[in-house]
């Protein structure tokens, strides 16, 4: 995902967690079994759950259950013990809901379009947002608050759910044997939030639609795997990218990560940068400076793609242009300004932004390729960026616009089916 505006340096919010309406103290719900405690404050992503646009998205797909489903079966956990079984059990359901849905299995739920990722996002957070306030009969640290939330955030999220084995539960039939290419597909949420609450993700549909299937190329049987990643820095800063992709990456043929980045074309990223830039993650949160990761010591400052580029750019994939996207942003070796680069980074330079920018994508561009190479794997690998979905003409007002449009719907059909041939390229390569 590319930074869609600028935002000043000096915005830098220090906590994730902002106040809420406050209530009595210690006052628990009077909805569902009660056992949560309204007065305990949400994040600043949570709390856009309450606008009228999500609970809408929710309502009009089915997902607006999940929450208060998940919550009874807190309210019934009588140990930490149960409760990790209840939280995993849940956050992959709504995962598999969300793909099953993606791919026309089971129903709809309602008329809202089943190739939209917003349901899962929105459910999501509704489920932390629960979780967090849940006060149990038992003993809760904040230590073990914080493992099951992390345990829901994986699970729901199909991190944990990566299985190239033969059989997969949900899988396709023709997914099983041998001689099957193995690919790992990523995806991120929406994004920019408080600029238009509306706002899809592309890129997220396409990981529920890919997950688990089979495609059929020149070079044989592809098998993808998909998994999605939030928009906050301090998730990548703990290392979830390397912690969900380290164990598959040794055992794939190829991978690709992808996000939403400007509007009216795709962009296959040739070089990642290790550097954050100012602009705010989904918790109003910024964190610029090198990209942290373990062993700074032999950190590079640019990673490349590996992806067959040259073949993804050539090939009739669908409406919208593909580019080799080559520019970088770099203080040059002895230099002390920034300079764009618009061919990549040039020797001994440090980086300020990749083909992918200074953002998320960028980081999850660097952290997989950086990852790749570490482990000294020789396969093909690296980032593409969908066009931004956009809404409808006479839809782009967020204040008076609908949640889904004609050419919204078209828009996602069409990015959806082309990163679908853009995979389909790069096995065949």
């Amino acid at each position: 995902m590319r930074r869609l505006r600028v935002v000043p340096a000096a915005l830098v919010v220090a906590s994730m967690v902002l106040p809420v309406t406050p209530a009595v103290a210690g006052q628990r719900s009077a909805s569902g079994s009660g056992c949560t405690d309204e007065s305990v404050p949400l994040t600043v992503e949570e709390q856009r759950l309450a606008r009228s646009e999500p609970q809408e998205i929710l309502g009009r797909s089915g997902f607006d259950s999940v929450p208060s489903e998940f919550t009874r079966a807190l309210c019934g956990a009588d140990s930490y013990r149960q409760a990790r079984e209840s939280v995993l059990r849940h956050g992959q359901r709504l995962w598999r809901r969300a793909v099953d849905r993606a791919q026309g299995r089971g129903p709809a739920g309602g008329d809202l379009d089943r190739l939209d990722d917003r349901p899962l996002y929105w459910a999501r957070l509704g489920m932390t947002s629960q979780l967090r306030r849940w006060r149990p009969d038992f003993e809760l640290s904040d230590a073990r608050r914080t493992a099951l939330l992390d345990r829901l955030e994986r699970s729901s999220r199909g991190q944990d759910a990566i299985d190239f084995s033969a059989g997969k539960a949900g899988g396709p039939e023709d997914g099983k044997g041998k001689g099957l290419k193995r690919m790992l597909v990523t995806g991120f949420d929406p994004f920019t939030l408080d600029e238009d609450i509306r706002i899809s993700n592309p890129s997220g549909a396409d990981a529920l639609t890919l997950d688990g299937t089979v495609l059929r190329t020149k070079a044989g049987k592809v098998r993808i795997e998909t998994a999605m990643f939030p928009v906050r820095w301090a998730d990548f800063t703990r290392g979830t990218v390397e912690r969900t992709l380290r164990p598959h990456l040794p055992k794939v043929d190829l991978f690709t990560t992808v996000s939403q980045g400007r509007p009216g074309r795709f962009d296959v990223e040739r070089y990642n940068g290790a550097w954050r830039g100012t602009f705010p993650d989904n918790d109003d949160v910024s964190a610029p400076g090198t990209v942290p990761v373990s062993d700074d010591a032999t950190q590079p400052q640019w990673t490349a793609t590996t992806l067959p580029y040259k073949d993804i750019v050539s090939a009739p994939t669908g409406r919208f242009p593909v580019e080799d996207h080559t520019e970088v942003v770099e203080i040059p070796a002895g230099g002390s300004d920034p300079v764009t680069r618009p061919d990549g980074p040039t020797e001994g330079s440090t980086a300020r932004e990749g083909g992918g920018g200074d953002y998320l994508s960028n980081e999850i561009a660097y952290r997989a390729t950086l990852l790749r190479d570490r482990l000294g794997l020789d396969i093909p690998g690296g980032h593409v960026h969908t066009p931004v979905l956009e809404f409808g003409k006479g839809n782009t007002d967020p204040a008076t616009g609908t949640i889904t449009d004609p050419e919204f719907l078209r828009n996602r059909r069409d990015i959806i089916e082309q990163v679908h041939s853009i995979v389909r390229v790069a096995a065949e390569r």
